[in-house]
């Protein structure tokens, strides 16, 4: 009963956050006051009575200085950031897509040395016995699914760029693209590797090349099985650049 009364004291034109000017809040809040003490026997605590005014003050303060406080968040949210990397630790490598404010950045390569860069990243999409099978005799209705596959995450590796909206348009010199059926688990692995020579490297290409791949072996059966998996997508090795020479470990 009591919050339909207040939404009745309260319309939609004149809640706490309102735009409206000032006297109409402090108003609005003189009623509730009312309102409560009719229902509970006593008026509310000062702090409610007098948060009016202080919400008041605050709205004047808004509309008066927005354009300072727009700046001042910016300078808040550098703070932060520097902070967070203190406590971090200096070896910490940060997110060189985030900028200093916390926005979304393409990264500036010019001042990097160029260098011989290399990829290999790899996918696994598990298919289930029975489309395994078909897959291997190649009676797929829609045709030869690896050949397929290889020539999509080639011309993937190519769109990185376009797929990715921060990554480099790269001239890449080498794109690889693997597909194997693997009988013990009735899947299909998936490798992948590119190579250019420039200033960033070419980890997303390899790894665009056999998500593509994979998800191609799906399109191309999914008539077959919705209960296809494509997982394990992951870099496996890299070379060149600042960080030179970096291979997972099993």
């Amino acid at each position: 009963m009591f919050l339909r009364r207040l939404a009745v004291i309260v319309p939609r034109s004149t809640r706490f956050f309102s735009s409206k000017d000032s006297l109409d809040l402090a108003s609005t809040i003189a009623e509730l006051n009312k309102e409560m003490e009719s229902v509970f026997g006593e008026p509310p605590p000062d702090g409610l009575a007098n948060s009016g005014n202080r919400s008041c003050m605050a709205q004047d303060a808004h509309h008066n200085s927005h354009v300072i406080l727009g700046s001042t968040n910016d300078k808040f949210a550098a703070q932060e950031l520097s902070s967070i990397s203190h406590h971090l630790g200096e070896n910490t490598p940060g997110l060189t897509h985030v900028g200093s404010t916390g926005k979304a950045q393409m990264v500036d390569v010019s001042p990097k040395e160029t260098s011989s860069r290399t990829a290999i990243a790899s996918c696994k999409v598990v298919l289930g016995k029975k489309v395994f099978d078909l897959v291997l005799a190649n009676q797929m209705a829609k045709g030869d699914v690896l050949t397929v596959a290889k020539i999509a995450g080639i011309n993937g590796a190519k769109h990185t760029s376009t797929l990715i909206p921060l990554c480099h348009n790269i001239t890449l010199a080498h794109v690889r693209v693997d597909l194997r059926l693997d009988p013990e688990d009735f899947s299909v692995e998936i490798e992948g590797e590119a190579a250019s020579t420039g200033k960033t490297g070419v980890e997303m290409e390899a790894m665009t090349a056999v998500s593509i791949a994979g998800l191609t072996v799906y399109d191309m059966c999914k008539a077959a099985s919705k209960d296809i998996q494509v997982t394990d997508i992951r870099l496996e090795r890299k070379t060149g650049g600042k960080t030179g020479y970096w291979c997972r470990e099993e």
